[in-house]
């Protein structure tokens, strides 16, 4: 932990304020949003679908945005995206702590979401601006911060709650509010110059392409298009932390102490082993593989990751005490370890490239249309995931879900491999195209 922090301050200030800026928000998200769903369920009473609507709008208008959050941040500035979502979301989560209609909580939640959508993009943007060549090294350290907060946030959150949800709304409420105060005073303006290239302090004066102009420059970039397709099987394994592993977990333990305690496992073994080792694991890579190989083999890892809970499907399981316990939990862990070894392997240049394809212009647009591009992946993949969980046990194919998983991830690893080899994820992003006239 010395040698990460002192490698944090090995950069500039803004890199650290960022670093510590997304262990914050990540500290108040998930304080609360955990918790959210009981609730809107048990002390406003509202039905599960209505819950589930709730929910949804919050994810619909974050990953929906991404893109115009992106653009934004490169014609307005980092900063000023960065902070009006810090106070969207100051807004949001105070709103979703008073009221108790429909409608506004429908807002509140769009809010929440919305405000993701404008600092997400801009922070990546910013962030790999200012770290410059050793951007891959910060963007290691900055998933550190960022599985910190997404570790510590829900234990922070269970013990306020304790009190009331309402007061875990205004709590994270003052966090950002706080954090958008700080960001206001301390962080430097950076943002990109007419033609999209990243710089510090006010923009130059000058025409500006239209948005559908820049927006087509960016989707008439095949290299970066095929990346995005091809990761999007990154961020479908990765969440089964938050789906399938928890409901393995759940249905050969149940839903007592025993199985809380198995879910809590997976949760601690992912975000402490991020904590630990992602430097070392960021600093071996680089410095024996280029970065189209180490995405490769971490997509591989990924995938490589349900052969464990597939083994298990083989064993007979024990009808309770110890040893259905061991069963539930430690597969599972075991996945989420190495669902986490291969996230580390592959985050630091997964963002490294995202740059590296723009050609340094409209980065933060670029990083907005890959974040919508691998949401909108993240929905349907997690509707077919959790069909093919139910329809697999009903038919007696416990072992197909994880087949399936496994075959996710050594296919995106095979095409990220072929990309690396035909040179696509170090392509200069193509030429400008003309404006389009009216």
């Amino acid at each position: 932990m010395k040698g990460t922090l002192a490698q944090v301050r090995s950069y500039e200030r803004s890199v650290q304020l960022l670093m510590v800026n997304q262990f914050t928000i990540n500290l108040g998200f998930y304080m609360l949003m955990p918790y959210l769903a009981a609730h809107l369920s048990g002390t406003l009473g509202l039905a599960g679908w209505l819950v589930g609507f709730v929910l949804g709008v919050r994810n619909f208008s974050q990953q929906g945005m991404f893109l115009v959050g992106g653009t934004l941040a490169d014609r307005f500035g980092y900063k000023p995206l960065i902070v009006a979502g810090c106070v969207l979301r100051t807004l949001g989560f105070a709103t979703l702590g008073l009221v108790d209609s429909l409608p506004a909580l429908l807002a509140a939640s769009a809010a929440t979401g919305f405000a993701g959508a404008l600092f997400n993009p801009a922070v990546r943007a910013y962030l790999a601006a200012d770290a410059g060549e050793r951007r891959v090294e910060a963007f290691a350290l900055f998933n550190v911060f960022y599985q910190a907060g997404i570790l510590l946030g829900p234990v922070v959150g269970m013990v306020v709650t304790g009190v009331d949800f309402r007061v875990t709304c205004l709590v994270s409420a003052v966090i950002f509010a706080l954090l958008s105060i700080v960001q206001i005073r301390a962080l430097p303006d950076r943002r990109a110059d007419d033609n999209g290239k990243q710089h510090s302090g006010k923009q130059h004066p000058g025409k500006r392409e239209s948005v559908l102009s820049e927006w087509r420059s960016v989707a008439a970039n095949p290299p970066f298009l095929l990346f995005s397709a091809a990761m999007i099987g990154s961020y479908v394994l990765s969440f089964q932390v938050y789906l399938s592993l928890p409901l393995e977990v759940r249905r050969l333990s149940g839903d007592g102490e025993a199985g809380t305690a198995a879910v809590a496992l997976l949760f601690a073994v992912s975000g402490l082993s991020t904590i630990l080792l992602q430097t070392r694991v960021t600093a071996w890579c680089k410095a024996r593989m280029a970065p189209g190989r180490s995405l490769a083999w971490g997509l591989a890892l990924m995938g490589l990751a349900f052969l464990p809970l597939l083994a298990t499907t083989a064993l007979p399981v024990p009808g309770a005490g110890l040893g259905r316990w061991l069963l539930a939990a430690v597969p599972p862990a075991l996945a989420a370890l190495l669902l986490a070894l291969g996230t580390m392997i592959a985050y630091p240049f997964e963002m490294d490239v995202i740059v590296r394809l723009s050609g340094d212009r409209l980065v933060a647009t670029h990083y907005g249309l890959y974040n919508t591009i691998c949401g909108i992946g993240i929905t349907l993949g997690n509707l077919l995931t959790g069909a093919a969980l139910d329809g697999a046990r009903a038919a007696g194919m416990s072992a197909l879900p994880w087949l399936v998983l496994l075959a996710l991830g050594l296919a995106c690893a095979a095409a990220l491999f072929g990309l690396h080899r035909t040179g696509r994820l170090t392509a200069p992003a193509p030429a400008e195209p003309q404006p389009v006239t009216a």
